[in-house]
């Protein structure tokens, strides 16, 4: 079993940088326009005659009403309609991405975000599962990961029977805190009635797995108003937990314009709201999986990360980081082997686009040998907490402290100050260095220090 967290102000001090989450190495930042429709139907093709299996995400953009903490690709409208026109496209992008794959590869994971997916009515959300299975090979046996976002205002028992019987049997809720004060503040009034009603149907239903969203560093929230959230939240059990930190860029996000930043809790705060977080979770029984992420010691993602096959992609930690990920909706990213594309952000464009028979590909990249060698160290450090030289130098044919010997120095001090273990065989992140494994990860990347490092959030 991987030793607890251990909290060290000092430390956390030091390397709290800004910094990429690496859902992706090479990030969404490096993604440009020369990447388009052909490098996407090439890669179809070669996820087709590799036979590989498949992962789908399906972006629902629609939101009844606005959170302003929200930085997500979503439409606020009260209008249920709005759906409809977005509907006919993203089924049709489902059929023009389908016949380029073969019936044989099986969907292992499918998960539906947003947005507000259950924005849908419940004919709508039959009729995309119905296209979605005639395009792509979905399993019967509801043995797939098949995850769905559910916002607990959105949703009842009946939406709740409705998406087991499609086959879902994961969900992940939005619950972000539940002090009143703080949930008017950000416009997301949400009791915990709700939300218990919400995950009683999903147990009574037999869904697998039930993940609860958490956000801190909201305005009003302070170290003790949230531990009466986070003991509440632990009172329900769920399988898994995300602990977000709330990044304030208003400059970049309209709707946090209506956060007033004098309300929000100042950055020392902030460390012990987290701080106490961890410790009442641990002293529950969550293990940190990494990235502000915690499950049940029985949970797939623990037992995965203590067997080392824990991976990571853009929809997070995962057990299927082998399938090729298809993102099919307004904004949706797909990693199809060496190939990174996205969708357009602008719900016209992407209509428009696929209205004309084409796909909405945006923009992209395919990642080069450095990109690949550097995805697999990053990749092992940010779901194990440790490398092994020896495995990377097998698999790419170097020599790790030849090819890394300018890092050198940099992981020299990381290793003075305790973030670290390292040696000429192996790094080891320490107890004291897992919350800031992001920052032991960025060493690695090329890209960094040609980016605004503003357009990314702090590692705590």
């Amino acid at each position: 079993m991987l030793d607890a967290i251990r909290w060290d102000t000092d430390l956390i001090r030091r390397y709290d940088l800004a910094g990429p989450r690496y859902t992706s190495y090479p990030t969404a930042v490096q993604f440009d326009s020369h990447v388009g429709t052909f490098d996407l139907f090439h890669a179809l093709r070669e996820s087709r005659k590799a036979q590989r299996p498949l992962s789908l995400y399906v972006h629902v953009p629609f939101c009844a009403n606005i959170c302003y903490y929200c930085a997500c690709n979503k439409v606020i409208t009260k209008d249920r309609g709005r759906a409809l026109p977005y509907l006919q496209r993203l089924e049709q992008e489902i059929q023009l991405i389908g016949c380029h794959l073969d019936p044989a590869q099986k969907v292992e994971q499918l998960h539906f975000g947003g947005g507000t997916p259950t924005f849908l009515s419940h004919d709508e959300l039959r009729q995309l599962m119905a296209r979605l299975r005639k395009s792509f090979n979905l399993l019967d046996d509801d043995s797939g990961d098949y995850g769905i976002e559910i916002d607990p205002r959105e949703a009842d028992w009946s939406t709740m029977g409705l998406l087991r019987e499609l086959g879902f049997n994961r969900v992940s809720i939005g619950l972000q805190d539940l002090d009143p004060a703080v949930q008017r503040a950000v416009n997301r009034l949400q009791s915990l009635e709700e939300t218990r009603a919400v995950m009683d149907a999903a147990r009574t239903l037999q869904f697998r797995s039930i993940n609860i969203d958490l956000i801190y560093g909201l305005p009003k929230q302070t170290p003790d108003n949230f531990a009466r959230t986070v003991e509440e939240v632990i009172s329900l059990q769920p399988d898994r937990l995300s602990v977000f930190n709330y990044a304030h860029l208003p400059e970049r996000f309209m709707p946090q314009r209506r956060i007033h930043s004098h309300e929000l809790p100042t950055a020392a705060q902030k460390l012990e709201i987290l701080q106490r977080t961890i410790e009442q979770l641990t002293a529950a029984g969550y293990r940190y999986i990494g990235m502000d992420h915690f499950a049940l010691p029985d949970d797939e993602l623990a037992i995965a990360q203590e067997e080392s096959t824990l991976q990571r992609n853009f929809q997070g930690y995962t057990t299927h980081g082998h399938c090729d990920l298809i993102g099919l909706g307004v904004s949706a990213i797909s990693q199809i082997g060496d190939l990174y594309c996205q969708n357009s952000s602008d719900l016209n464009h992407y209509q428009n686009a696929v209205a004309s028979a084409q796909l909405a590909t945006h923009r992209g990249l395919v990642c080069n040998a450095d990109d690949r060698l550097r995805r697999a160290v990053i990749q092992q450090l940010i779901c194990t907490f440790h490398l092994e030289f020896a495995d990377i130098e097998q698999a790419f044919n170097i020599d790790f402290r030849g090819y890394f010997g300018a890092l050198w120095p940099q992981l020299q001090s990381m290793s003075s100050d305790g973030l670290i273990e390292l040696d000429n065989e192996k790094i080891t992140v320490l107890p004291a260095g897992r919350l800031l494994v992001r920052s032991v990860c960025m060493v690695f990347d090329a890209y960094l220090e040609q980016q605004h490092r503003q357009r990314f959030s702090r590692v705590i």
